[in-house]
């Protein structure tokens, strides 16, 4: 049975989906132009910039892309490196809203677009997402990212001396999540143990240190769960 919607809902609804996206947006465009400036150092085609926006759309793995291909490095490490950056994305399509959403281009993009910021957007605001409302909040944040590296861009090719410690702009990100996560107690247990799987992993293979703490993190992260379902901690 269809809904009975009323005069003037969906604009409404695009309305409130702009208005959720302002937040995020105040921080993904500025980072944003950090990624544009920083494929424009990075010696790769300017076109690598919007192509990992629009078709890798992944925030901080494409922070981490533009330093594995300046670099050279092997395909096969490179995807594997996205599947374990980016397994997260899995477990977020349990609590997602994405059931709102019944075109089947619309929730193709909603899947695709479905990115830490929109996850973080939908579950901490009360109430019934719809799906103009969802796709507007994701489409206006790829459009502040992808804006954003525009402009970085264009900022980059006009400059003639590069700007020093833009690769730390992935890091900076990463220890941002970190700080926001530790704001929940039941979070510091995993702050923890992605300490120590990084302690083991520089110790134990300092030349693949990254992706053997990812590894050892994720395997850690499975093993806490287990615990805690057994304890009746979680359903």
């Amino acid at each position: 049975m269809d809904v009975v919607r009323e005069p003037g809902w969906r604009r409404r609804e695009i309305s409130a989906g702009i208005a959720a996206s302002l937040s995020a947006g105040l921080g993904l465009f500025p980072l944003g132009i950090a990624f544009g400036l920083l494929v424009a150092q990075s010696g790769l085609p300017l076109w690598a910039g919007p192509a990992l926006s629009i078709f890798g759309y992944a925030g901080s793995l494409e922070l981490l892309l533009v330093g594995l291909m300046a670099t050279g490095t092997p395909l096969a490490t490179i995807a594997l490196t996205t599947l374990l950056v980016n397994f997260r994305h899995v477990f977020y399509a349990f609590s997602f809203p994405i059931g709102a959403v019944r075109h089947p281009f619309a929730k193709a993009y909603s899947v695709y677009a479905l990115t830490d910021e929109a996850y973080a957007i939908t579950a901490s605001h009360d109430g019934r997402w719809t799906s103009p409302r969802l796709i507007t909040l994701q489409l206006a944040l790829q459009a502040y990212w992808v804006g954003g590296g525009l402009a970085g861009l264009l900022i980059g090719s006009l400059m003639t001396t590069p700007i020093e410690g833009l690769e730390f702009a992935l890091c900076a990100l990463f220890i941002t999540l970190t700080l926001d996560a530790c704001r929940k107690w039941d979070q510091v247990p995993s702050l923890l143990l992605a300490a120590l799987s990084f302690a083991v992993a520089a110790v134990a293979v300092p030349d693949q240190a990254l992706f053997a703490a990812m590894v050892l993190f994720l395997l850690l992260l499975a093993g806490r769960f287990l615990v805690a379902k057994k304890r009746g901690t979680i359903a």
